[in-house]
Parts: C-alpha cells; sequence; structure tokens
C-alpha cells in the first residue's frame, strides 16, 4: 500500500493526523464536518487504484440483466465490473486492518484476503454449478503457484542475475501446498479407485456425489479448517519473525481512512462483488453455448483472473523494487488461504445448505494441480531463481489455459 499523502484542506478547514496510544496506526480525523467527512471518504476511495474507471460497468452490467442483453455481453460486463470491486475490497480490508492491530489485522486479512473467490464460489454454489466452483478454486491455486509467482521471478531476474529469497518461507509454502494439494486430491483418487467396484460413472456430475465421498468430503474440509486455524496461530503468534523477514519492506504508511469509513467501503464492495458475481454466474450457460468454451474454463481462468488482480499488480511491483520476500509473503498467504480455508469453508457451506459439494474434482484437474505444485517445490526449494525459471512456470501456466480451453465439456456432452 503506497504512503498516504494528506489531502488538501477544505474551505479554510484541515484534517489533521491524529496517532492513537501505544503505536496504533494514524488515519486522517475530519473536523469540518460530515460533507467533508464524505468528501475525504470518497475521495480517498475512488483514488486508490486506476481500476476504478471500470466502475462504469456495475450500472451496464445491473441494466443489462434486467434488460435480458445477450449473455456474453453480460458475462463480459460483469467481468469488467468485478476488477475495480475486488480492489476496493482488498483496499479497504487493509485500511481495516491497519487500523486493528497485528492479530485482528491478521484475522481480517485471513477472512476477506479471498473474498471475492469466496462471494462467487457461495454464488455458484446456490445455482448448483459446482464445477464452477471446482474450477476457481483450482484455477486460484494455479494462479498463485503459476502466474503470480512465475511473473514475480521473471521480474525480479531481469533485475539481478540470481534471485534470492528467503529459504524459510518458500519451504513453509512447499510443505504446506504438497500437504494442501494431497488432501484434495484423495477423494478423488477414491473415487476413480473405486468405480469398477462400485460401478460408477468416470465422468458423472460433481453434483451427484456417492455418498462416502461427500462423507469422505466433509471429514477433510473439518481437517483442512482446523489446519488453516493453526497456520494463522503459526504465522500471527508462534513464528511471526519467519513472516515479519518477508514484510519488513514493505512500504509504511498512515491509512488513508478511519476505521468506520474503510468497514463502510468493504460493505458495499462486498454488495457489489456478490451481485456483479451472481450476473455472471447467470450468464454462464448462456456464455457456454455461444463461445463454445467449458465451465471449466470460465471458472479455472476468468475468475482467478478478477479475484488476484490486486494480488498480482502488488506482488509483481514489489518483485521489481527487488523485494521478492514481500512478494513471495503475498503469494503464500493467498494460496494457502484459497486451499485451506476457502475451498473447504464451501464444502462445509454447501453441506449445511444441503448442497452436495464435494472435493472430487475432475481427473484433469487434478492431474494439473498435482503437477503444478511438484514443479514449483522443484524451482523454489534452494532459495535461490532466475528469470528462465520464472518465465518456465509463466510457459506451464499458459499451456494450461489453453489445455483447459480446447478441453470438452464432457458432462455436457454426455448429457446432450
Amino acid at each position: 500500500m503506497s504512503p498516504a499523502e494528506s489531502p488538501a484542506p477544505l474551505a479554510g478547514k484541515s484534517i489533521a493526523l491524529i496517532r492513537g496510544a501505544a503505536g496504533s496506526p494514524a488515519y486522517p480525523q475530519v473536523w469540518f464536518g460530515v460533507p467533508g467527512y464524505v468528501y475525504h471518504t470518497v475521495k480517498a476511495t475512488l483514488n486508490c487504484s486506476k481500476a476504478n474507471v471500470l466502475l462504469l460497468f456495475i450500472p451496464l452490467s445491473i441494466m443489462g440483466t434486467a434488460r435480458g442483453w445477450n449473455p456474453v455481453a453480460i458475462l463480459t460486463l460483469s467481468f469488467f465490473a468485478m476488477f475495480p470491486l475486488a480492489e476496493l475490497l482488498s483496499w479497504s480490508t487493509e485500511q481495516l486492518s491497519a487500523s486493528t492491530g497485528q492479530v485482528i489485522g491478521g484475522l481480517l486479512m485471513a477472512a476477506f484476503g479471498n473474498a471475492v473467490e469466496m462471494i462467487v464460489g457461495i454464488n455458484a454454489l446456490r445455482q448448483n454449478e459446482f464445477r464452477i466452483v471446482q474450477s476457481s478454486m483450482v484455477g486460484s491455486i494455479l494462479s498463485g503457484t503459476l502466474l503470480i509467482l512465475g511473473s514475480c521471478l521473471f521480474v525480479a531476474g531481469c533485475k539481478e542475475k540470481e534471485v534470492k529469497f528467503n529459504v524459510d518461507l518458500t519451504s513453509i509454502m512447499s510443505s504446506l501446498m504438497i500437504v494442501a494439494a494431497a488432501s484434495l486430491v484423495i477423494p478423488s483418487a477414491s473415487y476413480f479407485g473405486d468405480m469398477r467396484s462400485n460401478h460408477l460413472e468416470p465422468h458423472s456430475e460433481p453434483g451427484k456425489e456417492a455418498p462416502y465421498i461427500l462423507a469422505l468430503s466433509h471429514i477433510a474440509a473439518i481437517i483442512l479448517l482446523i489446519f488453516y486455524c493453526l497456520y494463522l496461530f503459526f504465522q500471527l503468534k508462534t513464528h511471526t519473525d519467519v513472516f515479519a523477514e518477508s514484510g519488513q519492506e514493505e512500504p509504511a504508511g498512515s491509512p488513508e481512512l478511519d476505521p468506520w469509513a474503510a468497514g463502510f467501503v468493504l460493505v458495499l464492495s462486498t454488495i457489489g462483488v456478490s451481485v456483479c458475481s451472481d450476473h455472471l454466474i447467470d450468464s454462464v450457460d448462456g456464455s457456454v453455448e455461444e463461445l463454445g468454451v467449458s465451465r471449466a474454463f470460465i471458472g479455472l481462468i476468468l475468475v482467478p483472473i478478477v479475484g488476484n488482480a490486486g494480488e498480482f499488480v502488488a506482488a509483481v511491483k514489489q518483485a521489481g523494487k527487488k523485494n521478492i520476500d514481500f512478494a513471495l509473503g503475498l503469494i503464500v498467504g493467498s494460496t494457502l488461504q484459497i486451499a485451506l480455508f476457502v475451498t473447504p469453508f464451501l464444502v462445509i457451506f454447501g453441506w449445511i445448505i444441503g448442497k452436495p459439494m464435494s472435493l472430487r474434482f475432475d481427473t484433469f484437474q487434478t492431474t494439473v494441480l498435482c503437477m503444478s505444485v511438484i514443479v514449483v517445490n522443484c524451482l523454489v526449494r534452494d532459495g535461490r531463481s532466475n528469470f528462465f525459471e520464472g518465465f518456465l512456470l509463466l510457459a506451464t501456466y499458459f499451456i494450461v489455459a489453453i489445455a483447459f480451453y480446447v478441453h470438452p465439456n464432457i458432462v455436457d456432452a454426455l448429457v446432450s
């Protein structure tokens, strides 16, 4: 987050920076009444990101859905509308967490760090779009481990011949990702291992699961959530020094909004993401028919692009400043949150509302996930890298994207 600049005085009044007790962060306190306070909040919010020019797509997305426009047009409008909303959601979360201390702030970032993926997943789950939910989870992990990490290593490698980073952090990331990938793969392996003995269909629809697969998924989801809670305790309490080293060069600055204003922006952006993602999910069926792409491609490539846009820009920017440890910290936190929190949360949420959401992923998705985790582990385990290894990760990601673009939607083909 860039250092906050004090807004210009309005009508002869001034905006003071008041620092709280015991080193709590400072934030602007407006002394000229409600109009000035609202003006400062709106100005700071609109100036937080250049992506806010895309806010114009929000009313167009709503209008297109209300008037029954072409599904591809609604999908496109909703897709672009979610970019600034995702940025605002991430920025307001940072503003709020900066005013609440390390522990509370860390918990807020843990809860809202991948809120876009969670909201899209909940809306898709409510509409029985299980394939989009599963694809978006795998796609977010692939986006973090291949696209964003590869971009960071490539940019940092162009600045210096050899990129060195925190070995402890990368070893933690590798270990946790291997465990998370194994937990997500086991239900799929169990299903396909028992396919012949139980006369199961090899390409059955994700929403029609065998009872034992659902039971295994629910138990695994609960264990992953416990695992994530222990990871937060490990990060925020017992081994803060390991993660503090990765963020020690983060630009310092006081929050631009006080907690009330930041919370209000957070609520509005969350509502906006929910509405636009609902429109995006509604337009999937028509878009799949017109464009001839699979639901897996929409969930695995398009949704993660929106959810990880802010993280991508921030991580690559830090990598360009030779602060690769901070960039790795962003990637580790986001990727692990998807694997250990968002995915099991959606399984438990589906269990609560009576939707048969499971951890049985498509065979192709399972293979790609395991492959990406192995590739990343091989490239970063020694704590050194270069631009060529970053290029390898980027090339792997684009091959995966092309593969899912041309990969047929097997379930739809069988049904038709």
